[in-house]
């Protein structure tokens, strides 16, 4: 059995895994009953919060206002609650001030008042209000350090958590006596809605001890003022079984797997057998494109441990520890370093992108592969091995026209991957 056109193919189990978390497909049916005598704000962030809001607005049944910020290029018609733009995944002045008027715009909340908060990936960056005594240059700095130096999303979190205004915890507790309900779209494996965004507005378990290893882990070199926040008890993050998160509560309404599951059903709708590896896949892009060539090659040689014709299916969130001065995201190192260890294998195509249609800072969501690409970069003098070197796997896939360019999706559950097995 063959597909007629794998490309295709890949590229619908990529929009079919969109659309299923997409905020228009789920989000009403986790919406609270408006509050009989109070008023309804709307609070939020992350890379789906403009799509998130919008939902919102035409499914609520009552007046409502509120604020909510996303990535530039992720924005969404509104009527009644206001969308920000700011700077992602380095951040910048516009999210810092959207930030510091959401907790103004919380403050004298009653009891009888309800806080519905959005929240998805990509919102810690975008809800920046550092910590007293720290400067937004001195965190778009330490930002910029994690995001090079291969730290996982949790551990980039829990520094960001310490040394913010807003974040672990805090923003929920600005809202005083008002029930805080907060939907989340996961972007983090393992769905701990506390990562997500790094958790405004859950308790958090982590600690300001456990921030200061991990920039000792990564040699991250920081100024005075953010360690001695760090070292300060004003750093510590409200704790779970804190009291004032009683009558609070969440929902995480999209995740990877849902992702992964509606590409499956569509591998199955087109005669292809899916296996998902795995929803919550983490470590360096380049490992595990060498780790699943390695499985493809099992396939292909041995039908182990799955029979041809076959898609394999895996989603989470790899890391690039950045060596070169390349462009490109964790997305096209994965599919860049998978190409060169199939070396080619006949009845292997592949596909790995971000679902929030954003690889890294560039304009592609991810990109293709076939068997055909390394001889077609050859061809062109084009050699993966120097731009994998230098973390240029965007240049790489460039050259061949093999970015996949979605634009914004307005979503995000992080990476997903198709490998198709012929």
């Amino acid at each position: 059995m063959s597909v007629p056109d794998p490309r295709q193919f890949l590229l619908d189990l990529y929009n079919a895994a969109i659309s299923a978390v997409h905020p228009r497909t789920l989000l009403s049916e986790f919406l609270p009953q408006p509050p009989a005598n109070g008023k309804t704000l709307v609070i939020g962030a992350g890379k789906g919060a403009a799509a998130m809001a919008e939902a919102v607005e035409r499914n609520w049944n009552g007046p409502l206002s509120g604020l909510v910020v996303t990535r530039y290029g992720h924005g969404a018609k509104t009527e009644h609650i206001e969308v920000v733009e700011a700077s992602h995944p380095v951040p910048d002045e516009a999210g810092q001030k959207a930030a510091a008027r959401m907790l103004d715009m919380v403050q004298d909340l009653t009891e009888n008042d309800l806080v519905l908060c959005l929240i998805s990936g990509g919102g810690s960056a975008l809800l920046a209000l550092p910590a007293e005594g720290i400067t937004l240059a001195e965190k778009q700095a330490l930002n910029k350090a994690l995001l090079r130096s291969g730290a996982a999303i949790g551990e980039m979190n829990c520094v960001r958590k310490h040394l913010s205004a807003i974040k672990g915890g805090r923003l929920a507790l600005a809202c005083g006596k008002a029930r805080v309900v907060t939907l989340l779209i996961s972007d983090v494996p393992g769905d701990d809605p506390r990562v997500i965004a790094s958790g405004p507005t859950l308790p958090d378990a982590t600690t300001s001890a456990q921030a200061l290893a991990i920039l000792r882990k990564y040699k991250i070199d920081i100024p005075q003022s953010v360690h001695a926040h760090l070292e300060s008890p004003a750093s510590e993050t409200p704790k779970p079984g804190d009291a004032r998160f009683e009558r609070n509560s969440h929902h995480v309404i999209a995740t990877a797997q849902d992702a992964l599951e509606a590409a499956a059903d569509k591998a199955r709708d087109a005669g292809i057998t899916p296996y998902i590896l795995s929803d919550g896949i983490e470590g360096e892009a380049r490992d595990i494109g060498l780790m699943h060539a390695a499985l493809a090659r099992q396939v292909i040689a041995r039908g182990q441990p799955f029979e041809r014709p076959c898609v394999i299916l895996s989603g989470g969130e790899t890391t690039v520890t950045v060596r070169g001065n390349g462009r490109g995201g964790r997305n096209v190192e994965f599919l860049l370093s998978l190409a060169l260890a199939l070396e080619g294998a006949s009845g292997v195509h592949a596909i790995a992108c971000d679902t929030d249609g954003i690889d890294g800072s560039e304009d592609n969501a991810g990109a293709l592969y076939a068997p055909t690409t390394l001889a077609r970069a050859e061809a062109l003098g084009v050699s993966g091995k120097a731009h994998l070197a230098n973390n240029d796997g965007y240049s790489f896939f460039s050259a061949l026209d093999d970015l996949v360019v979605s634009g914004p999706t307005r979503t995000n559950v992080n990476d997903f991957r198709a490998i198709l097995i012929l």
